[in-house]
């Protein structure tokens, strides 16, 4: 389990960095528009492609070595709607969106996640010792199926004495029903659940409750429906190793490990959860 109590400083230590910038995947709203990156080491160009009202915007991205493309685009802002359009022709959502409204095969959307505003300002966990675990599925917990859902049974776990809720992984995966171990997108909570700022609304009510919130994440694969990343980074598997979804990913790329490090602080940092539980399920 990660806690989110030093888990930055002690990531950069360890990798030797001083910044965040090698992190950062994914939209990043900025005062002057939003800052596009990805990687994508096999192909000539990449452009992003802004849906206006009543327009499409393309914009191309500028190689900054190493696989890496990156624009800013002053013309998006909180919530804009965007795909990547590799070598001019095909287009595909962000493997880091944060937002997925129309599902995987959709437009991604920015997100700044930044803005909700916390309540909890004071909270700092409980011991471990005082821990109590309910590991619950957002879709199933509730007739509701969404974070709105389980916020609103919150008090009653409390009153049963579960000092804990662990959530079961909430990447973007395909359709509307799923267990959530073969997500996407790793950094876009399922639509089907809700917006982003209900998820972190619930954690905001849980923690308000003395409830602490864990969530399972899925590390050692993508989902079969809905990976693009092999069309402009074949680099991110291997074909050392072979699972039941295909390729492994191969962690010996420091871009790959390096996605799933911003991953691991993006939740713990944006969503204040207070740990991550790395599940591995290969029999599914």
């Amino acid at each position: 389990t990660l806690s989110s109590s030093s888990a930055a400083s002690d990531v950069y230590k360890r990798q030797g960095l001083t910044k965040k910038e090698p992190f950062t995947c994914g939209p990043a709203i900025e005062a002057d528009g939003t800052r596009f990156r990805l990687w994508a080491p096999a192909v000539n160009g990449v452009e992003v492609v802004i849906f206006l009202p009543n327009k499409e915007l393309i914009v191309s991205m500028t190689a900054e070595g190493d696989g890496w493309f990156e624009v800013l685009i002053p013309e998006a802002g909180d919530g804009a709607r965007y795909l990547f359009q590799i070598n001019g022709d095909t287009r595909v959502p962000d493997p880091a969106s944060r937002f997925q409204p129309e599902d995987i095969f959709g437009q991604s959307q920015a997100v700044d996640t930044s803005a909700f505003v916390w309540r909890t300002h004071n909270w700092k966990g409980r011991p471990w010792s005082e821990t109590v675990l309910y590991e619950l599925h957002v879709g199933a917990f509730t007739p509701e199926g969404t974070y709105n859902g389980v916020c609103s049974r919150l008090p009653y776990l409390a009153n049963l004495g579960i000092t804990a809720i662990e959530l079961m992984p909430l990447c973007d995966f395909p359709g509307r029903h799923n267990w959530g171990y073969d997500g996407v997108m790793p950094f876009a909570p399922d639509a089907t659940y809700g917006t982003p700022d209900q998820l972190q609304q619930l954690i905001d009510e849980a923690h308000n409750l003395g409830i602490m919130v864990f969530l399972d994440v899925v590390y050692n694969h993508f989902g079969p429906e809905g990976n693009f990343l092999h069309l402009y980074a074949p680099h991110f598997f291997t074909q050392r190793q072979q699972t039941p979804w295909g390729p492994a990913i191969d962690f010996s790329q420091r871009n790959v490990r390096n996605f799933f490090i911003a991953n691991a602080l993006y939740w713990l940092q944006e969503y204040r959860f207070d740990g991550l539980r790395p599940v591995s399920y290969t029999h599914l």
